[in-house]
């Protein structure tokens, strides 16, 4: 009689499993987005800094911009 809670008990038994994976994607998310805040500039993990020097080298590889603008641009981007 009192193992049963009421009759709650079988029809919450569902939500215990679904909170604990909510609890670790919320732990791994924020694991991972200390990590990236850590890094700041420093890393390339959205790619944008590397796709910005490869443009930028493009550029003065056909003679667009010249090597002083070029280390201007680049000490921006880092």
């Amino acid at each position: 009689m009192m193992g049963n809670w009421g009759g709650l008990g079988g029809n919450l038994l569902w939500l215990g499993p679904i909170i604990m994976i909510l609890f670790w994607i919320l732990i791994i998310v924020g694991i991972v987005w200390l990590v990236r805040m850590a890094m700041g500039k420093r890393g390339s993990w959205r790619g944008f800094d590397n796709e910005a020097e490869r443009i930028l080298k493009e550029r003065y590889a056909k003679g667009e911009i010249d090597a002083k603008e070029y280390d201007e641009r680049m000490k921006n981007i880092r």
